[in-house]
């Protein structure tokens, strides 16, 4: 069985004040932390943006454009489910992590398959007291069904769909030292903290 991974990129980091993707944490911006953490995980990686691709050539991995912009994360899923289904060797899953969530466990994807009993069914990540509904594994036989929801529901929202389609929550431990590994980056001062606690964490 192989696993496709895609980054969840496609937002309009409005709070953030300027596009995520390109953010510095660490000296680094954090689409490179998220290729780097999850591409080790999956057998073929994209990225889901909209605007010109060109931006992400660097990376040399495959952009995916929403089908329809600003309508939620639901619409990169559905791009990435899509992509998988033209690779040379057909992904089952396609695992998603926002662009946001630099710290996600570098064994995220596995955990997860694991964590869904050998059911084709979504697997999503929590932690603490929350679930993260976007860090997930989705079966790549559920494009059609996505579509249609998307053309069809009243409500857009990650969480809607997943209530049709059944999921099963795998939950990871939070650390005693450091941040949550879902802990999202929305705001420069969110950003700032967690800049901190890298640079605290690799002079410690």
């Amino acid at each position: 069985m192989t696993i496709a991974g895609l980054i969840l990129a496609g937002g309009n980091s409005q709070r953030m004040g300027s596009e995520k993707a390109f953010v510095r944490l660490g000296g680094r911006p954090l689409i490179e932390h998220a290729i780097e953490r999850l591409a080790p995980q999956v057998d073929a990686l994209a990225i889901n943006a909209n605007g010109n691709p060109a931006r992400f050539d660097a990376y040399r991995v495959p952009v995916l454009a929403d089908d329809r912009a600003d309508t939620g994360p639901l619409a990169g899923v559905l791009a990435g489910l899509r992509w998988a289904e033209t690779l040379p060797t057909r992904p089952e899953f396609v695992a998603t992590i926002p662009i946001d969530t630099p710290f996600f466990p570098a064994d995220l994807v596995a955990r997860l398959d694991a964590g869904r009993s050998g059911q084709p069914r979504i697997a999503i990540a929590a932690s603490g007291e929350r679930d993260h509904p976007v860090v997930g594994l989705w079966p790549v036989a559920l494009a059609d069904t996505l579509q249609e929801w998307r053309q069809t529901a009243r409500s857009q929202g990650v969480r809607a769909f997943l209530a049709s389609c059944g999921f099963t929550v795998i939950t990871f431990e939070l650390p005693l030292k450091g941040p949550d590994p879902f802990l999202n980056l929305n705001t420069p001062e969110e950003r700032d903290e967690a800049d901190a606690w890298l640079s605290n964490a690799h002079s410690s």
